[in-house]
């Protein structure tokens, strides 16, 4: 068996380590390359744990977190990436806007 990618009491949150990334840009291509059922599923399965997982990490520097917790705050990222297509858009992409590689932060 592999090592976890998310501290123990969260490796109910494995099945979506593939959101948990390190920039804005990435997690943006995933939010717009997913499909609006696997968007749905991470943020119904994510949304619930926030107050665990962020009182969890401020137990942590930020920047000083370890690995697994480092990938558990992208992860936390990654919910505030894909909030506005559940929540507003019911969508990956905003309508009518410009395509995400156009801005590089």
């Amino acid at each position: 068996m592999g090592e976890r990618c998310f501290p123990e009491p969260f490796v109910d949150l494995e099945p979506f380590a593939a959101w948990a990334l390190a920039t804005e840009l990435a997690r943006s291509r995933k939010r717009q390359t997913s499909a609006m059922v696997e968007i749905q599923a991470f943020y119904d399965a994510l949304l619930p744990r926030m107050e665990a997982v962020l009182s969890y990490l401020k137990r942590f520097p930020l920047g000083g977190l370890p690995a697994q917790e480092a990938r558990l705050f992208y992860l936390t990222l990654a919910l505030a990436e894909v909030a506005p297509a559940v929540e507003l858009f019911q969508q990956p992409s905003e309508p009518d806007t410009f395509a995400v590689d156009k801005f590089i932060p």
